[in-house]
């Protein structure tokens, strides 16, 4: 299993992850990304993780478990 996390501290809002895999992520009102599901599906992780270095500030990452 593959696990998407997001460093809160990291993140300015781009939103570019969520043009990769809006399924996954999604910005708040306060214009941070909130994970919708973290664990990603086998199917999916191709797409996501292309959603990971689209972000300008390396605020996602991807962890294998």
């Amino acid at each position: 299993m593959t696990r998407l996390t997001v460093d809160l501290e990291l993140c300015e809002g781009y939103g570019n992850c969520v043009f990769e895999a809006d399924d996954y992520c999604e910005l708040t009102e306060d214009g941070v990304v909130r994970l919708v599901r973290p664990d990603v599906a086998a199917a999916d992780l191709q797409r996501v993780e292309l959603a990971v270095p689209s972000c300008p500030v390396s605020a996602l990452q991807l962890e294998s478990r």
